[in-house]
Formats: C-alpha cells, sequence, structure tokens
C-alpha cells in the first residue's frame, strides 16, 4: 500500500487487560458477600479470560456455529451435534476453574455462588453462549439431590473438573454436562399444556424407570449427557433425568429434528427435539414435575441476571475504551461532555445489575441455613431477572452506539453483544411470566415482603429520595389494585428500590448522587445521555477505564 494507506486515530483492541478492575465494585462485592477467598482466583481467570485468545475462541465459536448430524454415513440414528474447536476450548477454561461445581464443592455460606457468580460475570463478557451449559450443570443440582439414588450414579461425574466432550456413556466418560427440555410447540411457558407422556416400566415411582414419547421445541444443549425434561406420567405432569446413552450403551431414542437459527446465542446449540420411546427415570413424585424442576429454573434464573450483567459491562468497557482513544473534533471523545452524560449514564446502570447480581448470589449462598436469606431469593430472583436483563438490551444498543459505525461491524464484538442482549429476558421466563412469579412469591410466602421489607431497612435514613422509593414498593408489593394487570409495574418497583438501596449502601458517592437523581427522583429523559447539570459524569467514568 501506498502513503494513503496510514491507520491514525482507531483504538486498539480492548484485550490483555483487567478485566476485574474495569468493573469498579466487583472486588468489594466478592469480600463483602463472603467470597474474599476466591479474589486471587478471580484475578488470574479474568487475566486468562480477557487474553487475545480467549476473545479469538469466542469469535470463532460464533462464526463457526453447531452442526447437527442426525445419521451416521451407514443410514443410523445418531443425533450428534459437533463444535468448532473454539468452543470446546471456552467448555475447558470454564470447566477446568470450577464455573460449573462451585457452589457444590463448598458448604453453605463459604462462597461458592459468589466466587462463581464473579467468574461466570467474567466468562460471558467474552462470550456467552458457552455459559448455557454452564449454567444447567450447576442449577440442576438441587433437582437431582431430590432424588438421592439418581444423584448419586451422577453427580461426581457432573461436578468433575474435567471437560469431556467424547460421545459416549457417562460410565466411560470424565465428567458430563446437563442440559433441559420444558417448552413443548403448542405450550410454551405454558408447561402443563405439556403433551409428551411417560409410561412406567415395572411400576415406576421415584427413581424408577420410564419410556417417553413426545417432543421438545426447545431442547437447550443438545450436546449435553443428559436432561432433566417435563412429561405427563398417570400422577400429572413430572421431572424425568433422560440420558444420552441408555444404560446398556446404546444411544437414547432423542431424535433431533433441527437445531434453532437463533438471532444470538449462535455458538449454543439450541434443537427441537422428538422423544421415541425413550429411556428416562423419574426424579420426585409423579405429578410433582414443576415444583421438583423449578429448583433447577431458580439457578437458571440467576445465571440470566448474571449474564445480562456482564453484556453490559463488556458493552460499556468497549465504548469506554474506545473514547479514550478516539479523538474527534480537537479532542479525545472521553473529554466531550456530551460522550460525558452517556457514559456516565451507562455506568451507573451497569453498576447497579452487578450490585443486584452479587447480592442474590450471597442469598443463594445462605438460603440453606439462613431464612431470611432464602425468602430474599424468592423473591428478589424474579424482581432483578425482569428489570436487569430487560435493561441489557438497552445499554448494549447505546453503548453500540458510541463506536460510531464502528461498532455496528462483525469485527467489533459490538453486533454479537447486541444480538445477544434481548436472550436473557426472554429465556427461562419472558416478562410477563416472571412478574407474575413474583407475585406468586408474594402470595404463596408472606414472608418475603417483610424480608424484603427488613433488607431495605437498612437503607432507610440515606436519602428522602430513597426512602419515598422504598415506601412506594413496599406499598404496591403488598396491596397492588390489580395484581395481574400491575404485575410489572410491581416487578420494576421492587427492582428500583433493591437497585436503590445497593447503590447507596454499596456504590461510590457519585454513583449513588446520579443513580438517586435520575432513576428515583425522575430528572431523567427517556434515554441515556440525559443526566442532570452538575452530575460528576468523569469521576463516574474514571474507575471504569479500561487498564492494562
Amino acid at each position: 500500500m501506498g502513503d494513503t494507506h496510514v491507520v491514525v486515530n482507531q483504538p486498539p483492541p480492548l484485550t490483555d487487560y483487567d478485566i476485574v478492575e474495569a468493573e469498579p465494585i466487583l472486588r468489594q462485592a466478592l469480600t463483602r458477600e463472603g467470597a474474599e477467598w476466591a479474589l486471587g482466583q478471580v484475578d488470574t481467570y479474568g487475566r486468562r479470560v480477557a487474553s487475545a485468545e480467549v476473545y479469538e475462541w469466542g469469535f470463532h465459536a460464533n462464526r463457526n456455529q453447531p452442526v447437527l448430524h442426525t445419521h451416521d454415513r451407514f443410514g443410523n440414528r445418531v443425533d450428534r451435534v459437533d463444535f468448532h474447536p473454539a468452543w470446546h476450548s471456552l467448555l475447558d477454561l470454564a470447566v477446568s476453574h470450577g464455573l460449573h461445581s462451585l457452589p457444590w464443592e463448598r458448604e453453605p455460606g463459604e462462597g461458592g455462588y459468589q466466587a462463581r457468580a464473579a467468574l461466570t460475570f467474567l466468562a460471558s463478557q467474552v462470550e456467552a453462549g458457552h455459559f448455557c451449559p454452564i449454567s444447567m450443570s450447576t442449577s440442576v443440582v438441587p433437582t437431582l439431590r431430590l432424588q438421592p439414588d439418581v444423584a448419586s450414579e451422577w453427580e461426581q461425574l457432573q461436578l468433575s473438573r474435567v471437560y469431556d466432550p467424547s460421545f459416549r456413556p457417562p460410565v466411560d466418560k470424565t465428567g458430563v454436562l446437563m442440559g433441559m427440555g420444558m417448552t413443548e410447540k403448542q405450550g410454551g411457558s405454558d408447561v402443563r399444556a405439556n403433551t409428551t407422556r411417560a409410561t412406567a416400566i415395572q411400576g415406576g415411582g421415584p427413581g424408577g424407570e420410564y419410556r417417553i414419547t413426545g417432543h421438545k421445541w426447545f431442547m437447550s444443549a443438545p450436546m449435553c449427557d443428559a436432561f432433566l425434561v417435563l412429561a405427563n406420567a398417570p400422577g400429572g405432569i413430572s421431572c424425568f433425568l433422560l440420558p444420552r446413552f441408555t444404560p446398556d450403551g446404546v444411544v437414547n431414542r432423542l431424535h433431533f429434528q433441527r437445531l434453532k437459527d437463533k438471532l444470538g446465542n449462535r455458538s449454543n446449540a439450541s434443537s427441537e427435539v422428538e422423544f421415541d420411546d425413550a429411556w428416562a427415570r423419574l426424579v420426585g413424585d409423579e405429578g410433582r414435575g414443576v415444583s421438583v424442576i423449578i429448583e433447577m429454573v431458580s439457578g437458571t434464573r440467576l445465571d440470566c441476571i448474571i449474564g445480562s450483567a456482564a453484556l453490559m459491562r463488556q458493552a460499556v468497557s468497549q465504548a469506554i475504551h474506545h473514547a479514550a482513544h478516539r479523538i474527534a473534533f480537537g479532542a479525545k471523545l472521553i473529554d466531550k461532555p456530551l460522550m460525558q452524560n452517556v457514559l456516565a449514564d451507562l455506568e451507573v446502570e451497569t453498576e447497579a445489575a452487578t450490585l443486584m447480581m452479587m447480592r442474590i448470589a450471597g442469598a443463594f449462598d445462605r438460603a440453606p441455613f439462613d431464612e431470611h436469606e432464602s425468602l430474599l431469593k424468592r423473591i428478589l430472583t424474579p424482581a432483578a431477572k425482569f428489570w436487569v436483563t430487560k435493561r441489557c438490551s438497552e445499554v448494549v444498543r447505546e453503548a453500540a452506539e458510541c463506536l460510531g459505525g464502528n461498532g455496528y461491524v462483525e469485527d467489533s464484538i459490538m453486533p454479537r453483544l447486541y444480538r445477544e442482549s434481548p436472550l436473557n429476558a426472554i429465556w427461562e421466563g419472558s416478562g410477563n411470566v416472571i412478574a407474575l412469579d413474583l407475585l406468586r412469591a408474594v402470595a404463596k410466602q408472606p414472608g418475603s415482603v417483610e424480608a424484603v421489607e427488613k433488607e431495605l431497612e437498612m437503607a432507610k435514613g440515606v436519602d428522602a429520595r430513597l426512602d419515598r422509593a422504598i415506601a412506594d414498593a413496599l406499598g404496591i408489593i403488598g396491596n397492588p389494585s390489580d395484581p395481574e394487570f400491575e404485575a410489572r409495574r410491581v416487578a420494576e418497583t421492587l427492582a428500583l428500590a433493591v437497585g436503590g438501596a445497593l447503590v447507596a449502601r454499596h456504590a461510590r458517592p457519585e454513583v449513588w448522587e446520579t443513580f438517586a437523581a435520575t432513576r428515583l427522583s425522575g430528572d431523567w429523559g427517556h434515554l441515556f445521555g440525559t443526566l442532570p447539570p452538575g452530575t460528576k459524569a468523569r469521576a463516574i467514568i474514571e474507575a471504569a477505564i479500561p487498564r492494562p
């Protein structure tokens, strides 16, 4: 090329940086929530996952999507999904660091959930798709433990830190991953409309053998070694563990019809599957399938919050990094007042999401022995899942705009983040389902409202604006005038009060003041970048500038 092709004023790639420090409140949250022991592991893992090599794995895994092979060359059904080597590298990195197993390697209250939340928060910034099988493999444990004889056969392999992607029976493997299949074509979120049937073998019963015939419209991560599925047994909707191989080593009769052509999450396979007299074992009692599998769903809903917070953080880090290097109209973008307004607004939203993520992870950790934390877990999970996952798309879109045209091309990570951003608001219950679940928690566990009130009381008196938000939240959640019609309003009001309380107690003063002025007092426009005059925007941004 001639002298005309001189590349100037282009920001360097955001790789090989301190991804942990780029989230200003993460280390403090780990310590506060009881996982200070994990700080070294989080720092080490963060350096690795933010390396240029791992970022490149993310690009390769999404450009080279999974391929379904229904038959071998002789015409035998194999129903195998093949992945690019980069996908396996990502999963190997995650499994070897215990992202699927940490909560179960430590006793409740020792910070396993908090450490895992921090690690998966980092991993999902770089590539979100591989988090799906990790999430389900973590969250399946409480459900399996409801059926100890089934759990005893699977748990040791499932919690192994050896990633084994081979397609063979579990007795021949060094580690396994778990998936899930709940929804059907005719039912969607209404799983009680499912038509898949389960027929008992030799009497069936808890832990007993069944044959499953039917379909699933979404079977998550079909490369996994076993799945929790719902089917109609004689006693009603029931939960089953359905493995890829039968006990005699034969490929089970799961016939994958196709892989979904999805908006995002393209590195991860999602499938449609037919069960043709497939072999499975009952987990729990017949007719209790929804309450049994909800133990798993609760954990994956936490992961929706973590995943969305991660996407927000990566998008905002990319935007701040770009603005810190790009010169326009005589100065760096980060020095322009209006760009500072936008970036500070995005940063406040992102830090609030991370605080909610870590607080709820702490509730998961302590719930087994602390009634207050158990009630908080039940009510705050749907509230945060509703709010954070919906804010995610707005944050990512605005952050992409900060990069201009560079944020709209596939060489940038921003289009992938944007395509990924709606997923967690849909997965494991879309907005209406989640908002109604929040009301269900209030109705079935009245103590949950008192638990939230007790939690929020720790922030009362800090600021009159927060006190009003807390009063509004407790008022509407305790006595909505039209519960179903107002369900989203209830979820949003509670999420803002909880988020405000966490920001008031744990964020930097300038972040709190901006949150209170905008999110709680209404001195805010309908779009990001409408912070009021006097906002300490540069101070908010400064702590989040990605650094080597």
